[in-house]
């Protein structure tokens, strides 16, 4: 079986709603996963956009996501002690939407799923998404992705 991550608000390659942009209200899309491997023992999911005029603009980073969970709810907010999240490039923990300058044209957002080998990744309370992914690339047994798009 093959980790497989969706959204119930877009499909992969699909304009991604004005809800979870900037322009809107500015929360996290539904997010869904299924396939995980046997090995996997926690998530970490991020959001990106390679396409920023700086390089890539990291909008969200979520780890330390237990096993059994399998999707997380329209404008996700941690209630307990896990998930954890990280510093994303706004300076801030939690999820910033697409907001690609004016005129700039499509911006493509990387939602990634990683299943990981590990409950927990070690991390600081101010650790940011590119510490987070760097994490999770050593310990991936799996990833998935979903792209969407926005322009303004």
């Amino acid at each position: 079986m093959t980790l497989r991550l969706t959204s119930s608000a877009f499909r992969s390659g699909d304009k991604i709603p004005q809800r979870f942009t900037c322009e809107g209200a500015n929360v996290s899309p539904p997010l869904s996963w299924s396939g995980a491997p046997e090995a996997a023992r926690s998530f970490a999911l991020f959001c990106s956009d390679p396409d920023a005029p700086g390089g890539t603009f990291y909008h969200w980073a979520i780890f330390d996501i237990p096993r059994t969970t399998t999707e997380l709810a329209e404008h996700h907010r941690p209630a307990a002690a896990l998930p954890h999240e990280a510093m994303n490039d706004f300076g801030k923990k939690g999820h910033g939407g697409p907001c690609p300058p004016h005129g700039h044209g499509d911006h493509h957002y990387h939602f990634r799923l990683f299943a990981l080998d590990t409950e927990s990744l070690p991390a600081g309370p101010r650790a940011s998404c590119r510490d987070i992914e760097r994490a999770s690339k050593e310990h991936a047994v799996a990833e998935a992705e979903l792209v969407g798009t926005f322009a303004r």
